[in-house]
């Protein structure tokens, strides 16, 4: 009698084991041509590819040269290589020589280069050449920026990589939330740690506006990535810090200033984004009066003086010297700026740029000084130093350019005497004082005209009447509002300036020498009829620029 055993033939496991023992036989090969070329080998099915290696080399090119870089040690990278004398091989190991790179070589089987490049996949589409500069795929953002026209669509796009996995996640967030702003043309990003989740919100048109919120997990791991691109210190959380890094987009390099400042739950992240297209604004776009802007063009075509500009932060102070630095550059002139940081670059006009670690304005004014120059713009006058080089370089024949920080054109005299500056030059080395704030236009498919309520009639009758000289022609029954159930942010779009100027006289002259409070230099310079800031904003309103609504948020109204 005989035993019959029954044997099952398994045609799946059957050819898992000859895909293995071909496997095998690859990496077999490819070790012993690594002992010919003298090479280590490696398999690549055992090591963790490094995402952070393989995007120095785009995915095509690591292709074509059969290539894949999957470690790096800070200048120290491991290439994989099917082949060490492909001529594209070389080509690509020399180019990363050339960068800086440390190459160490290992030869693979394909198999294993096809693992690290499938890799590619979760690699974001930007990469750090250097501390501070993140380049991004133009295809890559101008992908996400055709996707993005309205918050809704950040939110759905920063939703859809939270249910990423963790490890991808981080790049990818970040990234889209830097897009986002881009797209909707934010001034900021504001990512602020609550009890229990983290706010995003953009400051879009001047006004802070609420995306989404997230997971306290994702944040911290966002947190270091920021910090780590800043050049801020890791382990530092219980002090503010300041950073930057830029982004090259396309033709532009746009700088990102970071700020990080501890609060109750974390710290908090603030990201201020200086598009250059953003403050490439012409002269006669800003929103000056024609009444002012006559004067004005007069004065920065002087041979000397100085021409300073004031508000707070985000008032459009440098967009408004930018324009005026560009009316009246010639090939017969030389303008020298001083700027933290350089915001936009001016074709033809030598650029500086400011730093606390290397040297300050007051420094970088003394060197610009001894470069013969007719012009110079001074980013900031922050202290005694810089005012008092910037006053003695418009007493001895220099335009200079400027900011301060005070809430009126009137409060320019006074801040400088603060300063240290003598009361006595004060006249002679100003020509103008201006001061200036930026109102949202009206997106008047989204505002619909009504009659103007009676108590708002009286407010802006009693405003009018406060103009000096000839009255003004113009309509005084209706104004814009945004239409009803539309949501305020997309009532509005694109900003504008409104102005008021002091220009000195021998009445603001004779008047700083007494050491006069703002409101006394607003007395005196009533009779040269400039619009304030306030009658500057009526008139806006009424001929359909802005709202009232938009007015009173950014002026103190009257009674």
């Amino acid at each position: 009698m005989y035993n019959v055993v029954m044997v099952e033939f398994n045609e799946e496991k059957q050819n898992e084991r000859l895909k293995d023992l071909r496997n095998r036989e690859e990496e077999k090969l490819a070790e012993m041509l690594a002992q010919k070329y003298s090479l280590d080998y490696i398999d690549l099915s055992t090591v963790s590819i490094d995402t952070d290696a393989l995007r120095l080399i785009p995915e095509e090119t690591a292709k074509k040269a059969t290539i894949a870089l999957f470690a790096i040690q800070e200048k120290t990278v491991g290439a994989a290589l099917l082949s060490p004398t492909n001529s594209e091989t070389k080509k690509t190991i020399t180019t990363l020589l050339e960068r800086g790179y440390i190459v160490q070589k290992y030869l693979v089987s394909k198999k294993s280069l096809e693992r690290a490049w499938a890799r590619y996949k979760d690699v974001s589409f930007s990469f750090e050449t250097k501390k501070g500069v993140l380049d991004i795929s133009n295809e890559e953002i101008l992908s996400i920026i055709s996707k993005v026209s309205s918050r809704e669509d950040v939110e759905a796009l920063i939703q859809d990589v939270l249910t990423q996995k963790k490890s991808l996640r981080i790049s990818r967030i970040f990234e889209v939330i830097i897009a986002g702003g881009l797209a909707l043309k934010a001034s900021d990003i504001h990512l602020e740690p609550e009890e229990e989740a983290v706010r995003l919100r953009y400051r879009l048109d001047g006004v802070l506006t609420e995306i989404l919120s997230f997971d306290y997990e994702t944040y911290k791991l966002l947190l270091s990535r920021v910090k780590l691109l800043s050049g801020l210190k890791l382990n530092v959380n219980q002090s503010a810090q300041d950073g930057r890094f830029s982004i090259k987009l396309e033709d532009a390099e746009i700088q990102i200033r970071t700020s990080v400042l501890p609060g109750a739950y974390n710290e908090s992240i603030v990201l201020r984004i200086l598009d250059p297209k953003a403050i490439n604004v012409a002269f006669e776009e800003l929103g000056i009066s024609d009444r002012l802007m006559k004067k004005l063009e007069r004065e920065i075509t002087k041979p000397n003086g100085m021409i300073l500009t004031t508000g707070p932060t985000g008032s459009g102070k440098t967009t408004t010297l930018y324009a005026f630095l560009k009316k009246v550059y010639s090939h017969e002139i030389k303008i020298i700026t001083i700027e933290d940081p350089i915001e936009y670059h001016l074709k033809g006009i030598v650029q500086t740029q400011a730093d606390k670690k290397k040297y300050t304005f007051a420094e970088g004014l003394r060197a610009a000084l001894r470069q013969d120059p007719d012009m110079i713009m001074v980013g900031e006058i922050r202290d005694r130093e810089t005012a008092s080089i910037a006053v003695n370089s418009a007493l001895t024949g220099h335009l200079v350019f400027s900011t301060l920080h005070t809430n009126d054109a009137a409060g320019v005299f006074p801040r400088l005497i603060d300063l240290g500056v003598d009361a006595k030059i004060i006249s002679s080395a100003i020509n103008v004082a201006i001061a200036q704030r930026l109102l949202r236009k009206i997106n008047k498919e989204m505002c619909v005209e009504v009659p103007i309520p009676e108590t708002d009639k009286k407010i802006i009758q009693k405003v009018l009447d406060s103009i000096p000289g000839e009255k003004l022609n113009i309509q005084t029954e209706k104004m814009w509002v945004p239409k009803e159930g539309i949501d305020e942010v997309d009532a509005y779009h694109g900003r504008i300036g409104i102005f008021e100027a002091i220009f000195v006289d021998d009445a603001i002259e004779n008047i700083v020498r007494e050491n006069p409070s703002a409101r006394d230099i607003r007395t005196a310079a009533e009779a040269q009829g400039i619009y304030t800031m306030l009658q500057d904003g009526i008139i806006k309103v009424l001929s359909g620029v802005t709202t009232l609504a938009e007015l009173r948020r950014i002026i103190d109204l009257p009674d």
